[in-house]
């Protein structure tokens, strides 16, 4: 298989509710990640765009967290509705600029 042109990690961290900092599972990551898994599968992509759950990305604040290389973008405040235009961007070779983490904001929440 070749290698993809993209490899989203999807944060599945998951912490106590109470925790201050949150946890991206507990803002919904599982059913951001089922929409991936769905709208890759549905349009065929599985060899051009590649997932995985991830362990925690530390931007817990901006949670559900989504990293995706090798364009190193950075996205907080993903739903399953923003999958399709995530989507989109990626086969693109572009940023959905409305949930880009800003640099100065990545590992600091």
């Amino acid at each position: 298989m070749p290698r993809p042109q993209a490899h989203l990690f999807v944060c599945q961290n998951e912490r106590a509710a109470d925790n201050p900092r949150g946890s991206c599972l507990n803002r919904g990551s599982k059913a951001v990640l089922d929409a991936f898994k769905r709208e890759i599968g549905d349009r065929g992509l599985r060899t051009q765009i590649e997932f995985d759950g991830s362990t925690c990305v530390d931007c817990c604040a901006l949670g559900p967290a989504v990293v995706v290389y090798p364009a190193n973008t950075w996205y907080g405040n993903v739903t399953p509705a923003d999958v399709p235009a995530l989507v989109d961007a990626i086969l693109a070779g572009e940023t959905l600029d409305r949930l880009v983490i800003a640099e100065e904001a990545i590992r600091k929440s």
